[in-house]
């Protein structure tokens, strides 16, 4: 019978989601900093070509994660409803696709880098449990429809007794494994809060004053320019991208930073170490290299932290090094340039983050922030080791999938208001946006109307060489559609280039254009 199918489908899904939540459960319990489905969701990220993933960060921005997520549960469910009708078909073939699944799982999380062998638990408690449900409910579906045979009668298929002690049993059964999935589900999130420890000590962190305060904001660098985005930005506004499908977890107490690699002394210091060094706090705009001209992933902020270089003086790195492999708790790496970190300028082990500690989200409890460099080779979040080596000896994430190890950000500059596609009241419009090139300045940003001659707009003066710069700009417009283009001119007097350049390998690079309506 055909509705023998759907209930079939749904016993599926329900072995599955039993599955699935008994091994998050374990995970929450054995291994709380990786799980089956994290540990899958970073497999896929990993796997996914550079150019997909620019895609769904143009679409989703940095809800990227939970798009994800929500795939990962379309296609895990409709996974399970394959197996709970193909089971029940044919006794086996759901339990072999319910072992595949399992073995997959399996393969993800013995490969992450945070891998232990009580992670490796989860996902074989979780393929099994599944395995014996589907075969369970299965079992009591046959009793109640047993006749999956195709018929040759013309007579319609009588349908089975609505009130039948089979039908019982089935309907009770997959009622059980239903509850059991959402009480397994409610006991992990309780355990995930319990032990997401790194909340807690985060709330009661008192943060040490710097004895290097940070650079005075200038007069005039915040323009008044209604619409204009905040010269600081705030941090629950300010971008994420990385590749952790959670948050890291990290307690603080057991936090250790390592230097290793091409060293005189190898160095171990913990977070209360760390928030015993002097302090330096730093304004300092990072920039993703995913940034589309015109484009959001940008932010500034003003950070707390011990300078890298410190460290990596106590380490003491030896001769022919030129490259620090920083690497975070979740695995993920990135290749900064040794000079980078040692020429003087304010590269951080940052703790703090526009007066807080830095958020969770945001690498707490300790990050990586590199003036002038894209934070794909720099802004390592959930720090745990810097391994001073060689270009030619190590790679980083980003590396083997086609991006550059090198990553100088690149001179931008961006049109904020008018917004792309509104209405302008004729007369003088008055537009405005940021410039920036890090570690080197902006001299000067200009407009042109419709590729007509520049015109130098007023630039507010920046924080320091190492922020962005608001500028804005009066043109008087009659009633018509224009195209305004704007470009920036860095500190040593070369101007960005016209030339269109995608994200991948390096930074994307053009005029950033709007279409703006005068009535």
């Amino acid at each position: 019978m055909k509705k023998a199918r759907w209930w079939a489908a749904a016993g599926g899904v329900a072995a599955g989601a039993a599955g699935v939540v008994t091994g998050e459960l374990i995970a929450a319990i054995w291994s709380p900093l990786l799980s089956p489905v994290t540990a899958l969701g970073g497999a896929v990220i990993d796997a996914t070509p550079p150019p997909v993933k620019d895609l769904a960060i143009l679409l989703f921005g940095t809800a990227d994660k939970a798009v994800l997520i929500i795939c990962i549960a379309l296609v895990a469910g409709l996974l399970a409803a394959v197996a709970g009708v193909l089971e029940y078909r044919r006794k086996g073939t759901g339990l072999l696709l319910a072992a595949l699944a399992g073995v997959a799982g399996f393969a993800a999380v013995v490969t992450r880098a945070q891998s232990t062998p009580n992670a490796a638990v989860a996902p074989v408690a979780a393929a099994a449990l599944t395995m014996v449900l589907l075969r369970v409910l299965c079992r009591h579906l046959a009793a109640w429809a047993p006749s999956t045979a195709p018929s040759t009668s013309t007579t319609p298929e009588p349908a089975p007794e609505l009130t039948s002690p089979a039908r019982r049993g089935f309907l009770q059964a997959i009622a059980v494994t239903g509850l059991a999935a959402a009480v397994a589900g409610g006991v992990t999130a309780v355990l995930r809060r319990a032990t997401a420890a790194a909340a807690d000590f985060r709330r009661g962190l008192a943060l040490p004053a710097p004895s290097t305060a940070p650079q005075p904001v200038p007069a005039g660098a915040a323009l008044d320019v209604d619409g204009l985005l905040p010269l600081i930005t705030p941090n629950p506004d300010f971008y994420r991208i990385d590749t952790a499908l959670t948050i890291p977890a990290i307690n603080p107490p057991e936090w250790k930073l390592k230097v290793t690699g091409m060293v005189d002394r190898e160095i171990e210091i913990d977070f209360a170490t760390l928030l015993a060094k002097p302090m330096t706090a730093r304004h300092v705009t990072i920039a993703c290299v995913s940034n589309e001209v015109g484009g959001g992933l940008i932010g500034n902020a003003l950070w707390l932290g011990w300078p890298v270089r410190e460290l990596l003086a106590m380490a003491g790195p030896k001769a022919g090094a030129d490259m620090v492999l920083s690497r975070s708790s979740d695995g993920w790496t990135a290749s900064t340039p040794l000079e980078a970190l040692t020429d003087g300028r304010d590269a951080l082990l940052a703790v703090g983050m526009n007066g807080e500690p830095l958020p969770l989200e945001h690498g707490f409890p300790v990050r990586m922030v590199v003036p002038g460099l894209y934070g794909f080779v720099s802004a390592t979040k959930w720090l745990v080791e810097l391994k001073v080596t060689r270009f030619a000896d190590d790679i980083a994430y980003w590396t083997p999938r086609g991006w550059s190890d090198h990553g100088p950000i690149k001179t931008q500059s961006r049109i904020d208001v008018p917004r792309a596609g509104r209405t302008a009241k004729a007369g003088t419009v008055q537009f405005g946006g940021v410039a920036w090139a890090q570690h080197r300045g902006i001299e000067r940003v200009e407009l042109r109307v419709n590729r007509g001659p520049w015109q130098r707009a007023v630039l507010a003066p920046g924080i320091s060489r190492d922020t962005w710069y608001q500028w804005q700009l009066g043109i008087d417009l009659t009633p018509g559609e224009y195209e305004i283009q704007v470009r920036a001119t860095d500190a040593t007097g070369t101007p960005q280039t016209e030339t269109r350049a995608p994200v991948a390998p390096d930074g994307a690079t053009g005029f950033h254009t709007i279409t703006v309506r005068v009535a």
